[in-house]
Parts: C-alpha cells; sequence; structure tokens
C-alpha cells in the first residue's frame, strides 16, 4: 500500500531562505513528489507533527489547506490503489492530477534524432520531411500530443489531398509516421490509450501494380548492346545481376566489395534491415561479377565501381547522399535501355527484385526461401510475389475459358 506524507524540502531553499512543502507517495520503494507551492522558513516548520508552527504568519489557514489536501490525496491513492495496484507513483500522480499536455513536435524530434544516432539515414530524412509538412500546416506555435484529436487529423489529410496535391499512398505514409510516434509516446506513458486518435482513426491506401519483368522482358535487357566500358553497360549489368543474385538493393549491390565475394556465394549485411545474407550466386550472376574483377582485388574495393573509392562507409550520411546520386544515374539510363528495348514500363532499378521474387516462385523456390534469400522481415511482406504469380497462373487458365 502506498504512503503519503508531507515534507519539507529542506534541500531546496531559495534565497529568500524559504523551503518548499511537498506530498511524497511511496510506493514499492519509488518516491514521487508533489507540490503544494507552500514555502516556509525551517524555523516555523514542526517536524515531528508536519505542519506550520503556530508562530509563523497565516499558519492557521495554510494548516487548514494542507491538511485538506493531504486527505484529499490519501483518498484518491486508496481509490486508484484499490482498482489498479499495479500502478507506479508516477502514474498515480498523473490520474491523481493530471498530465500536462506533451508537445508532440519536441517528442518528434527527439525521436528523429534516434533514427540519426542510429545511422538511419534515409528514415531520419523521410521523417524530417514529413514534420515539416506537418510545422507548414500548424504554423508557428506549439503543438501537443493533446491538440491531435479525430478532427485535427481530418482536417490534415485534407489539407495534404487538396493543397499539396498527395496521394492517397503519400497521405498514408505521412500519417502512419506520425501514428508510430503516438503509439511510441503510449509506450512510454507520455500518453494514455485513449488520447491516440488513431484508435479510430482509419488509414486509407490505394493498391498499385507492382512492377516487374516477364522472362522476355529480362532477355532483351539482358541482350541489350551498351557500348563497352561506360556506366550504361555497368548499369545494365548491374540489373541483371540483382535480377539473378536474390533481388538485391540497388544500395546494397553499391557497397558490395570483393570481401563480400568468395568465389561462389555472396556474404553480405543488408543495409535496410540489418540481416545477414549468405547465398550462391547463380552462374548468369558469376559471368557478369566476374567481368569485373582485376587481376589483384582488393577486398575493400567495390564490386561495381559507382561510389568513390575514398568514401568511408561508417559515415552514414556522405554514404545516403553518394548511394541517392548513383541510383538517379542507374534509373536514368535504365529508363533509356529500356526505351532502345521497346519495354513502355517505368524501369528502374527495384523492378529488378521485384523481377528475381517472382521469377524464383514460377521456378518452384518455396515462399520462405525466397522471404529468407530476400531478407524480408516477415513472410507477409513476399506474400505479395505469391499473390502476383497465383494471379499469373489464374489468367493463363482463362484459355480454357476462349
Amino acid at each position: 500500500m502506498p504512503t503519503v506524507s508531507t515534507v519539507l524540502r529542506t534541500d531546496r531553499i531559495n534565497k529568500k531562505g524559504k523551503a518548499p512543502v511537498n506530498f511524497f507517495i511511496v510506493k514499492d520503494r519509488k518516491l514521487t513528489k508533489i507540490s503544494t507551492g507552500i514555502l516556509v522558513e525551517p524555523k516555523f516548520w514542526d517536524e515531528k507533527k508536519c505542519r506550520i508552527k503556530n508562530t509563523a504568519e497565516n499558519s492557521a489557514r495554510l494548516n487548514s489547506y494542507l491538511t485538506n489536501k493531504f486527505s484529499e490525496l490519501q483518498d484518491q491513492v486508496f481509490e486508484h490503489e484499490t482498482v489498479n495496484k499495479s500502478l507506479s507513483t508516477r502514474q498515480l500522480k498523473d490520474k491523481i492530477y493530471g498530465v500536462k499536455p506533451t508537445d508532440f513536435f519536441h517528442f518528434a524530434d527527439e525521436a528523429l534524432q534516434q533514427y540519426l544516432l542510429a545511422d538511419q539515414i534515409s528514415t531520419y530524412d523521410r521523417g524530417r520531411y514529413i514534420i515539416a509538412k506537418l510545422k507548414a500546416f500548424c504554423g508557428p506555435g506549439e503543438l501537443t500530443f493533446q491538440d491531435i484529436t479525430l478532427d485535427f487529423l481530418s482536417k490534415y489529410e485534407k489539407y495534404l489531398r487538396s493543397k499539396l496535391h498527395n496521394s492517397t499512398n503519400t497521405i498514408h505514409k505521412n500519417l502512419k509516421f506520425i501514428r508510430k510516434l503516438f503509439n511510441d509516446a503510449y509506450r512510454v506513458d507520455l500518453i494514455e490509450h485513449h488520447q491516440n486518435p488513431f484508435n479510430k482513426y482509419q488509414l486509407k491506401t490505394q493498391k498499385t501494380q507492382r512492377e516487374f519483368l516477364s522472362e522476355e522482358e529480362l532477355n532483351l535487357i539482358e541482350n541489350f548492346r551498351a557500348t563497352p566500358g561506360t556506366k550504361m553497360e555497368m548499369h545494365q549489368h548491374m540489373f541483371v545481376f540483382a535480377s539473378y543474385a536474390g533481388g538485391l538493393r540497388v544500395s546494397d549491390v553499391l557497397q558490395l566489395q570483393w570481401k563480400n565475394f568468395d568465389g561462389t556465394h555472396i556474404h553480405v549485411a543488408v543495409k535496410k534491415t540489418a540481416q545477414q545474407l549468405s547465398f550462391k550466386l547463380p552462374e548468369h550472376a558469376l559471368e557478369i561479377i566476374n567481368r569485373y574483377k582485376p587481376v589483384k582485388a582488393s577486398p575493400e574495393s567495390f564490386i561495381f565501381p559507382m561510389l568513390p573509392e575514398s568514401l568511408n562507409l561508417n559515415d552514414a550520411r556522405n554514404v545516403n547522399k553518394s548511394i541517392s546520386s548513383a541510383t538517379a544515374y542507374i534509373n536514368k539510363n535504365l529508363k533509356l535501355i529500356a526505351q532502345k528495348v521497346g519495354i513502355e514500363k517505368p524501369l528502374s532499378f527495384h523492378i529488378s527484385r521485384h523481377t528475381w521474387a517472382t521469377r524464383a516462385l514460377r521456378k518452384g523456390i518455396s515462399i520462405d526461401k525466397v522471404s529468407k534469400i530476400m531478407g524480408h522481415a516477415a513472410i507477409r511482406e513476399t506474400q505479395i510475389y505469391a499473390k502476383i504469380v497465383n494471379e499469373e497462373l489464374d489468367k493463363a487458365m482463362d484459355v480454357f475459358n476462349a
């Protein structure tokens, strides 16, 4: 059972020689202090009776106030303890006196700093952009968690759609990040469950078509004759390599070093998920990778020399900047190649990932193995590709209806 006491804080005497009177709540050897707003000179405090001496000015009125507040606090502590014995002293205080509004932007900035410290630069940049849009909507001033209500979210979604012309899926990503901050705040006891508007606010998404290349289209890319030794040729090879090598993301392909290749297998820590991957390369991927192997390969050299050799891979900000620049260059050339070979799909490097996944499932590789090779955190991410393949099979069976 928690205990409540009235204490003069002689450790907090101010310049006028007065100390604050606090109520202390102690439970499970943990202490929470509650200010009474009363200041008293230590010589006027009765330590045994925990009250102000009669010789002090206004002692009768102040003691009456302390007695009433003490009794009220004891009753409320007893009431909450009877209902929920698991409450901490801090939670008891919050239940009784309420929680001060918590600044949302301050909390968001602290969360973003954690991404920065963890070298999750893309997530940090994306989150910072989302919060910047929210700040532009709110204007100058403070925004508390309590200000973000169902009505607020409805108006903000309308603003994103009509003013900024954001798509449904872009809006979903923005609100999903804000929802995550609410969930994080709840986990650290900054807000109550009922204060989270996302408990009732439904996020909307729009189904998009996941592009991938057919075997015929991939062959067109493979057989394209780029000028030997050019960046376009390297970009072509990188795309085809990824289409055979587990659908590696462009960030991982760009950072592949010769120390990640043992002659038959790739061993790499995936940049996005930090998972360790190790898998055997099929012959076609081996042919491509061996084209770039020098006579004396430095273990630290990049297999596909797109990033600067001097790049410090521990400098997350510069790595992210270099990868973004290289990816834009690669995608520009891939679109030119697609035009030259007659592929109408908006070709980008990420399509190689989708292409590998659908090809792997069509060739009979089990979904759990596909998921593992792709470095997916959950198999539900891989099931998207299984659904695509099943839809193709359904369409194929429709020929019997003709």
